[in-house]
């Protein structure tokens, strides 16, 4: 069996698409297939796939009723052991990053690294995530779908097209609360997130979070819900209480050097125990 499968989907980006395939057929691992899943483009997507066809596994550009049902259409195709959703535009980290991987010979259900947030060439923000996994995680926030490795048993049941950004999400709680889905920490950065993208638009941030509010009332009572909905003002609150001693200290040079002063003394403890 294939070890993984590459899964993009696309629509109307060529520049973006060129970049994802580029990254994955120069790829040092070669145990993996390539999907690309194109809706229906009218740019030069589909002339940018035939140019690299005999690089790609399986491809169909075809009008779709969004990015689920373009994901099912990939995972139906799937025939890897994993599988790997490399949106457009976004792209693998290095050329190595897929065989430093899965030289690590993990077999748990899920397989999830970091990713680098790219703005431009001058602006990149490394993102990292916990090792453990916990339900008020998942509530909060996410890990990164496109630097996350799913084992295709797990695709039993395919992405709920009924969503229309927040099915991953969906997918996540079911499968890693519910379930209770082996996972690993990959804590190595996988792929580069192009932040220009739809996804960070204030149209899509308020669909998303009108999509997780109904998710999270499919599963969860409405007794439980307040309760981690008191427990993320909290985290909030205190959040925004250390953002705020923080500034207080910068603000005065003669703390911000008492501070330091402070944590180069205990560093030189830490070292004499540490001997």
């Amino acid at each position: 069996m294939t070890k993984l499968s590459i899964i993009t989907i696309n629509l109307n980006n060529a520049e973006g698409l060129r970049k994802t395939i580029e990254s994955v057929i120069n790829q040092t691992f070669t145990d993996f297939e390539y999907i690309i899943i194109d809706g229906g483009s009218t740019d030069e997507s589909v002339d940018i796939i035939r140019q690299f066809a005999d690089r790609i596994t399986y491809w169909i550009s075809e009008p779709d009723t969004g990015i689920y049902n373009a994901m099912n259409k990939g995972i139906k195709k799937a025939e890897g052991e994993y599988l790997q959703f490399l949106n457009s535009g976004d792209w693998l980290y290095s050329e190595s990053i897929l065989k430093e991987v899965f030289a690590l010979n993990r077999t748990e259900d899920i397989l999830y690294g970091n990713d680098a947030l790219f703005y431009n060439e001058q602006h990149i923000t490394f993102k990292t995530y916990p090792t453990k996994l916990t339900g008020f995680l998942l509530y909060t926030g996410t890990i990164s779908h496109q630097a996350t490795f799913h084992k295709a048993t797990l695709f039993d049941t395919l992405y709920d097209e009924h969503y229309k950004i927040a099915s991953d999400w969906k997918f996540q709680i079911e499968k890693i609360i519910f379930e209770n889905c082996s996972t690993y920490y990959l804590n190595k950065t996988i792929i580069y997130f192009d932040m220009m993208g739809i996804s960070q638009n204030q149209v899509f941030s308020e669909l998303q979070n009108n999509e997780r509010t109904q998710i999270l009332s499919e599963y969860f009572p409405e007794r439980i819900l307040a309760d981690y909905q008191t427990l993320q003002q909290l985290k909030s609150e205190q959040s925004t209480k250390y953002i705020g001693n923080i500034k207080t200290i910068m603000l005065h040079p003669w703390l911000w050097r008492l501070v330091r002063r402070f944590i180069s003394i205990m560093a030189s403890f830490a070292k004499v125990f540490q001997a």
